[in-house]
């Protein structure tokens, strides 16, 4: 489909001369018969009181005007860094932009920002260097530090048709070298195509107050623009949402395809009116094609960078604010009404944030600095006729992640199930969240693979340090279980973000603080002054360049040092010097433990993020922390060797009770035990048996194994570490020796067991008399005292039973009693005073057997136990 529509955004730092230079557009072209003045307050598109007041565009506004043969809808933002979204909002639905640069002040830092933000939505510019009437602004001049700050590929327009031009222009791309060296010119085609691909930038000199050099622009822009292809589909973008004096809600968007009608469905709502704006008032019109910008009533659910029908949604802004302040509200005023309504201009401007504090019982906003909150609270008052106040603002800090690492969550409540695994991983600084998946669909269905994607991308999750949002990682879900019949979508949602939760507990975080980028000007004499202000500041700067009587010192310093440094620099360089700065992003904190400290954050209380999981036991779920996630899991652990290796990297013990709450949570990889008697503990951690090998070397020195099985005897598993060996050698140095224990939970061996599980299914009492054979053998090779407990305590009358079954004893529990509270019992009473082990799959029992001195043997380790006893036991035989 073709159109002659373009959308222009129209940009520039404060007092530039942006809205002056829109002014002379729209008179110049026929749209308004008079043109204003913002110092007199009658501008066509300042037309909010607020504006005229200050002098600043705070809200977009658009306006119709014609270049030519081109019907252009101009979109003026604000210029005002306090209002960056606002104008950021605009970029994602430009053709085309243009910066107004002013003669006077150059390049300043929220210049550099803007460029930065239309190389990112890589949109074609043109740019107009204003106040040019001005003493002392020399274009030649000016195009030389064009280059310099932004790119060497401005090429001033004013000079278009010279043989210079073209010689400049030809260095662009390939055709226009051609073109240059057959004609000595390039084509006007070749040109609009090389600024649409952003490989120059015109470049205009004028000035809008007086109406000189706007003429030559307007022809330029009418050459050199072209007419983007629009699809014959329906397609919209979403970009503002606003209400009119009456209340109703706007939704403006942009037509990107096919056309939009009165009554028309979009999704499950209906649009009613159609409006077009033009600075203060509308048409309403039958039809909107594409290319048009207009905004709708009759869509409820809208919302910014929506896409509707084939349109692609748009990511969030870039530029968000670095400051949240707590609004104070009249005493009387209902907090929770106040809330909801606030809601409603958090629609408006999503960059508010605005958040409840359900600890304090108060409403906090995200705000980008002064300005925007006095606005903020005269819209309070206009809209909802309340007088609020705010408190002072505190930076908002931000975490990412230490290293790789994989997180597991679970959620099994009585006729519920869900277990999901992802990894998360640090990624490029500024890249914010990225969620991925690499998980086959035969372990886990698609279906349940995109809520999973779903349900993390829908969430704010926060880090341990001081519960600030996460950025900068990638998450990937490479694992997880649903089941037939118990699972509901909100059980993955519930292991989601457990997942994510266990994983930053495992890793540990990062503090990520804002940084300006600076522009300091100041008197030569007063520049070493500065330079040490910086420093203490916590900034960090380039070689300072002096020019005359002036000192430029450019770098960058944390937000929360240098946000009330101007009132000082205003009072030592007695109002000469000048600080221009600009959001460079988030970096590494420069004082974390002060911050944390201050945050006062408690990372295990945070019930609304929990890191254990919810497994189920006997008909009951209950609560695993963190720490022992990874012994109850159904599904293995993809990268555990790899996040373990990190982890024990990373792991520094003389700086452990240094280190921020949560940081050195995770204490259970096998390097962090300070005794080999754990090992079992350790193996249940998925570690692998080279590995605590490896670690078991280096502690307590080389390990002798006994010959290897002869030819023709292979097995197919290693040998694990024996954890009596180091006791045998304290025994040896005088010690006296404990007595050693092997508990063996009946039943759950039995049914973890192929062969007994086989069995049992035709005669239990069989499987049960083969386990007591297995383990009479086992008995008789590794000398400990040995139990087998089998449950009985659905036997009505039924009284505890201890007999001894040849070298070992067997407990038949008693009624009401499981044989895993009996194994407690017991572990409680000689746990302490002996080396006692446990061998069970039932993870619940690993939390009584751990903390009273025992280890727990999985029913997996227990066979690899057995058959490696039989084996040894059959090569002394043929030895023999």
């Amino acid at each position: 489909m073709k159109t002659n529509r373009l959308t222009t955004s129209i940009l520039a730092h404060v007092d530039a001369g942006k809205t002056t230079l829109a002014e002379s557009l729209l008179y110049l072209s026929g749209s308004i018969r008079q043109m204003g003045r913002v110092d007199h307050k009658d501008t066509f598109l300042d037309n909010y009181d607020i504006e005229r007041e200050r002098g600043i565009t705070v809200f977009s506004k658009q306006a119709r005007l014609n270049f030519g043969t081109k019907s252009v809808t101009l979109l003026d933002t604000p210029g005002h860094v306090d209002f960056s979204a606002e104008m950021e909002r605009t970029l994602q639905i430009s053709d085309y932009a243009i910066l107004v640069i002013s003669g006077s002040d150059g390049v300043q830092g929220h210049v550099v920002t803007l460029w930065k933000l239309l190389k990112i939505y890589q949109i074609p510019v043109f740019i107009f260097v204003n106040k040019m009437d001005q003493p002392g602004n020399d274009a030649g001049l000016i195009m030389k530090k064009l280059k310099q700050e932004l790119t060497n590929e401005c090429i001033n327009f004013n000079n278009a048709g010279a043989s210079d031009f073209y010689e400049e222009l030809a260095t662009g791309n390939e055709k226009a070298l051609e073109e240059y060296l057959d004609s000595d010119e390039v084509s006007e085609e070749t040109i609009r195509d090389m600024i649409r691909a952003r490989e120059i930038f015109p470049c205009f000199f004028g000035s809008a107050l007086k109406i000189t050099g706007i003429e030559e622009f307007m022809d330029g822009f009418e050459k050199y623009t072209a007419v983007p292809e629009a699809s014959d589909s329906f397609a919209a973008k979403v970009y503002k949402i606003s209400r009119d004096s009456q209340g109703n809600r706007l939704t403006h968007l942009k037509i990107t395809g096919g056309k939009l009608i009165p009554k028309m469905l979009v999704g499950e709502e209906k649009i009613n009116q159609i409006r077009v704006y033009h600075g203060g008032g509308f048409d309403s019109v039958n039809e909107a094609a594409a290319g048009e910008v207009c905004a709708v009533t009759g869509l409820d659910n809208s919302y910014c960078g929506q896409g509707l029908g084939i349109e692609n949604e748009s990511k969030l802004p870039i530029l968000e604010p670095v400051m949240v302040y707590r609004l104070i509200l009249p005493e009387g005023c209902n907090v929770h009404d106040m809330y909801n309504k606030l809601r409603m201009l958090e629609e408006e401007e999503p960059e508010l944030h605005i958040q409840w504090n359900e600890e304090k019982g108060e409403i906090n906003v995200k705000l980008m600095g002064e300005i925007q909150t006095e606005i903020l609270k005269r819209t309070i008052r206009e809209r909802f006729d309340v007088e609020a106040e705010f408190g002072q603002g505190s930076i908002v800090y931000k975490e990412t992640i230490a290293s790789k690492t994989e997180g597991v969550g679970h959620y099994e409540p009585l006729r519920h199930y869900a277990e999901v695994h992802i990894t998360i991983e640090p990624a490029e600084r500024g890249s914010g969240l990225t969620i991925e998946t690499d998980c086959s669909e035969d372990e886990l269905a698609k279906n349940w693979q995109r809520l999973i994607v779903t349900n993390l991308s829908e969430k704010n999750h926060v880090g341990i340090l001081t519960g600030g949002e996460l950025t900068d990682v990638i998450i990937k879900v490479v694992g997880g279980r649903a089941h037939l019949k118990h699972t509901e979508g909100g059980d993955f949602r519930q292991a989601s973000y457990r997942a994510v939760r266990h994983a930053l507990m495992k890793a540990g975080c990062v503090l990520l603080e804002p940084v300006y980028n600076y522009k300091l000007e100041i008197p030569a004499e007063l520049t070493g002054r500065a330079m040490t202000d910086i420093q203490r500041m916590y900034g960090t700067f380039e070689t300072p360049e002096t020019t005359g009587e002036m000192t430029i010192i450019e770098g960058k310093c944390p937000v929360s040092t240098m946000q009330s440094y101007p009132k000082e620099l205003a009072a030592y360089s007695k109002g000469k010097g000048r600080l221009f700065c600009s959001l460079k992003g988030y970096e590494e904190c420069h004082n974390t433990e002060e911050v944390i400290e201050k945050s006062d954050y408690d990372v295990e209380a945070d019930i609304a993020n929990p890191a254990g999981s919810i497994f189920c036991s006997h008909g009951a779920g209950y609560y695993v922390p963190w720490e022992q996630v990874e012994e109850y899991m159904h599904v293995e652990c993809k990268y555990s060797e790899e996040s373990y290796k990190a982890a024990d990297a990373s792991f520094d013990e003389t700086s452990k009770e240094s280190m921020p709450k949560g940081y050195y949570a995770k204490k259970t990889g096998a390097s962090y035990y300070s005794e080999p008697e754990t090992y079992q503990a350790a193996s249940l951690h998925g570690l692998a048996d080279k590995e605590l090998e490896d670690i078991f070397v280096k502690t307590y020195g080389e390990i002798k194994h006994k010959e290897a099985p002869k030819a023709g005897k292979a097995i197919s598993y290693d040998k694990p570490l024996d954890p009596r060996s180091h006791q045998a050698k304290r025994n040896a140095a005088g010690n006296k020796e404990k007595e050693q224990f092997l508990l063996v939970d009946g039943y759950n061996i039995i049914h973890a067991w192929d062969e007994l599980r086989t069995l049992a299914e035709t005669n239990l009492e069989s499987a049960r008399n083969r386990l007591l054979d297995i383990m009479c053998n086992y008995q008789g090779y590794k000398k400990m005292t040995l139990i087998v407990v089998f449950d009985a305590y659905k036997v009505k009358g039924k009284n505890r039973e201890v007999s001894e079954y040849n070298n070992i004893y067997v407990v038949y529990t008693k009624e009401a009693e499981t044989a895993d509270q009996y194994i407690e019992k017991t572990v409680h009473k000689i746990g302490r005073g002996n080396d006692v082990t446990v061998a069970t799959s039932d993870g619940l029992e690993q939390i009584i057997i751990f903390g009273q001195g025992a280890v727990r043997l999985s029913a997996a380790g227990l066979l690899t136990e057995v058959r490696l006893a039989e084996n040894e036991i059959r090569d002394h035989i043929e030895q023999v």
